[in-house]
């Protein structure tokens, strides 16, 4: 018997696909919709405004950290294969304290903020008062999802704002228990985490947000800048960059190197602020490359991929890109693969080209390509062809070497003689620059990244008898006063313009 009559033919296939496709983006879209109007809602009624609100929040992230410790720890370990003390130390710390300072200083960010008045406005009462800017969309990087979700929302929530906040689902185990955990803690009027069934990012970006934080890279950043300005929404990005690591001959190269590898295979080296690669002079490369070979087996011993203290790759996705990457250039150390694990080894490169892929990109990986520069100009101007990164390094025993690197380059932080510890410091931002991001967060900085600075001035009629100066009808006589009345002082720290 002849069933083909009875078989859907490939436009009906495709007709039946299509509508399933778009069934799907309704759905998701109402739920998305359905989010974003009780966030909305729950701002516009104004219950995430009182400090003792915030502080409660603030303190129920906090709580939640401390008490599902182990759980997040389970949760990377099933993720990245990461270990206990890199989880701990690089997340569950980092995002505590960055609530406790918070928590300690919320108060006094909160306070309006005098400003410097003139003889004419001694009367006034002026001031600037940060507000919260409303509704925030907070996407998460897969790198350290933690950290990278937590701390900006830690920000938003301080400045008063209601959150919607998307996990990386690279890392769906940590995603699930984001999902899981944080509303059991949180306001759940004022603060979402939503999944894929609430549509992927391009289709939650077609709702309106008052701010859009975004971590990840340049190629979808530039899609979400893309679909914010639609609304003339603002931005903050941080989208990393190829960080450099510049060796100078009179440095502990010893001590470089244990640092240097340190930060460039924590996390199986997916860290955006790990050296993407080092330029150093030709005369100390092979003893660099021989002490980085050292503490390599220092610290996963000679086989890493035995060793409890070394992750994996996040997704089968990133690991075929990174290990695409090892056919740059000549393989030093490393290089090592395993696909089932998604395994790459700790692995040092020279030879490598500039037009090479792995220096057109990201790394992400736990690569470490080793280029030479004869003199501390040819190391500048090398750095400074590869646009700003997000961070530059410098390891050197000179600080006029240091100061040089410093005035000559731009990036969105500077270390010395040291590789990532910038990131430990609540009190410093944490942003790019150029390609490697927009704007700034952390600390004080995500509060005022997530706050609107609202200027005040009250005033009463008293003044009246000065200020009727600048009403018509005009005459030369009030002009030559104005004018003088109007002029700044020359003199530092004195000012007598006003505005009548």
């Amino acid at each position: 018997m002849n069933n083909t009559s009875s078989s859907p033919s490939p436009a009906r296939w495709f007709r039946v696909l299509r509508r399933s496709e778009s069934n799907r983006k309704s759905s998701s879209s109402l739920l998305c919709e359905d989010v974003l109007r009780r966030a909305r809602d729950a701002f516009t009624s104004g219950k995430t405004k009182p400090y003792s609100f915030r502080l409660l929040q603030l303190k129920a992230i906090l709580q939640m950290l401390e008490i599902h410790e182990e759980d997040f720890v389970d949760a990377l370990d099933k993720d990245m294969h990461r270990p206990r003390f890199e989880t701990v130390l690089s997340e569950i710390i980092t995002v505590k304290n960055e609530a406790l300072y918070a928590m300690k200083n919320l108060e006094k960010w909160m306070s309006p903020e005098p400003v410097q008045k003139n003889m004419v406005s001694l009367l006034d009462n002026c001031f600037v008062q940060k507000e919260p800017v409303g509704l925030v969309l907070i996407v998460g990087g897969w790198s350290f999802p933690i950290e990278l979700s937590l701390i900006p929302m830690i920000g938003a929530v301080a400045a008063g704002n209601c959150v919607v906040l998307k996990p990386s689902e690279t890392n769906s185990h940590t995603a699930n228990l984001l999902r899981m955990l944080l509303p059991q803690y949180m306001d759940t009027c004022c603060y979402h985490v939503i999944s894929e069934e609430h549509g992927d990012l391009m289709e939650v970006l077609e709702n309106t947000f008052d701010h859009v934080f975004y971590i990840g890279d340049r190629t979808i950043g530039k899609q979400v800048m893309q679909a914010a300005a639609k609304y003339l929404t603002p931005v903050t990005m941080v989208l990393g960059g190829k960080n450099p690591c510049y060796v100078d001959k009179s440095c502990d190269i010893i001590t470089a190197a244990r640092r240097i590898a340190w930060a460039r295979y924590i996390n199986s080296g997916q860290n955006s602020l790990a050296p993407e690669y080092v330029l150093c002079h030709p005369d100390i490369k092979n003893r660099l490359i021989n002490e980085l070979c050292y503490w390599v087996q220092d610290f996963y011993g000679k086989n890493p991929r035995e060793s409890p203290h070394y992750g994996r790759m996040a997704s089968t996705e990133h690991y075929r890109r990174v290990k695409d990457l090892l056919s740059s250039g000549q393989v030093a150390f490393g290089g090592q693969t395993d696909d089932g694990e998604r395994y790459i080894a700790p692995t040092v490169l020279t030879d490598v080209q500039e037009s090479d892929a792995i220096m057109e990109q990201e790394i992400l990986g736990p690569i470490l390509p080793i280029f030479t520069a004869q003199t501390l100009e040819e190391a500048i101007s090398f750095i400074n062809k590869k646009g700003r990164p997000l961070t530059i390094y410098v390891h050197s025993g000179n600080p006029e070497v240091i100061s040089q690197i410093m005035y000559c380059t731009s990036s969105g932080s500077f270390c010395s003689n040291d590789n990532m510890i910038q990131n430990l410091y609540t009190s410093l931002p944490c942003g790019g620059i150029g390609n490697s991001g927009v704007g700034i967060y952390k600390g004080k900085y995500s509060f005022d990244t997530f706050s609107h600075s609202r200027a005040y001035v009250l005033r009463n009629n008293i003044v009246e008898c000065v200020t009727y100066l600048r009403y018509p009808p005009y005459a030369e006589k009030t002009l030559r006063l104005m004018k003088w009345a109007c002029t700044v002082s020359k003199k530092k720290n004195s000012n007598w313009c006003s505005i009548l």
